[in-house]
């Protein structure tokens, strides 16, 4: 596997010899000074280039970067609609399990891209032209405050929601149960315990993406909670996974709203919990 430096010598020196490359960026956790260094950390490259249709008009020109497994290029696929207006990325996956995600962003964009991310890191201006930025910190991602309307919001969802996972196990439809557990009940939680995090810091860290921190901020004994809300594909399981992460919600949100002075909505809590219960027990004929 090609070392870190190796990888970056080789972005800079394409860069330096392309002169349609004029400045080159890096992004992510590689310049997060608060990010656990791996050897599965992306390389998230910026070229800010001149006649951007020239580079993908011709995709041969990255081979050099090294002998890939796979690379996806999202702006081409019909799947996934573009997101970046005139930026073009190419996420490389390669043999010896490096890994670079370099976009090219028109040299036009130059104050927009350096403005719209704190972890941005310079690392080369052929030009002198890019706007000095500070240091990169990931004061952006730290856990925000959250809103009386937002943690109300975020209750109402937890709760409405379960209801719909509830409906699905009984009709013995688990995907569609699985999938409101998963997909619309579980960020409501994470979004809790994340409000707890930010509190115990005061609001100094960020969970990462998927709560993947998390682990370090919790007790064990709510870690082990959440590792068991991950059902094995069971209806029994599924039942277990619901009604603990009920216990875990009503517990982190008690604790949030005792601490921001929020009204946590017992009564509704206790009104659905009683309808879980009662959808558990049902029978097909009912």
């Amino acid at each position: 596997m090609r070392t870190e430096q190796q990888i970056m010598n080789l972005v800079l020196k394409v860069a330096e010899r392309d002169k349609r490359i004029r400045a080159v960026g890096m992004n992510g956790s590689r310049t997060n000074p608060n990010a656990q260094k791996d050897i599965f950390q992306d390389f998230d490259i910026v070229y800010l280039v001149t006649e951007i249709n020239s580079f993908i008009d011709d995709s041969n020109w990255i081979d050099i970067f090294g002998e890939r497994i796979m690379m996806q290029t999202p702006e081409n696929m019909s799947m996934f609609p573009s997101s970046l207006g005139g930026r073009f990325s190419y996420l490389m996956l390669f043999i010896d399990g490096n890994r670079i995600d370099l976009t090219l962003i028109p040299i036009e964009e130059k104050d927009e891209y350096c403005k719209e991310d704190k972890l941005t890191l310079i690392l080369m201006d052929k030009d002198s032209c890019l706007p000095e930025i500070p240091a990169p910190t990931d004061i952006d991602y730290w856990v925000k405050r959250p809103s009386a309307d937002f943690f109300a919001d975020c209750c109402n969802e937890f709760w409405w929601v379960s209801t719909y996972v509830a409906k699905g196990l009984w009709r013995k439809e688990i995907l569609y149960a699985v999938d409101h557990l998963n997909n619309f009940v579980r960020p409501m939680l994470f979004k809790m315990l994340e409000w707890k995090v930010g509190i115990e810091t005061d609001y100094s860290v960020s969970i990462g993406k998927s709560g993947k921190y998390l682990e370090n901020y919790l007790s064990k004994q709510n870690w082990q909670k959440l590792l068991s809300t991950y059902p094995d594909g069971s209806y029994e399981s599924i039942w277990n996974s619901l009604f603990v992460m009920c216990d875990l919600f009503r517990s982190t949100a008690m604790f949030v709203a005792d601490n921001l002075d929020f009204n946590y909505p017992y009564e509704e809590d206790k009104k659905v919990n009683a309808y879980l219960k009662h959808v558990e027990g049902l029978s097909q004929e009912d």
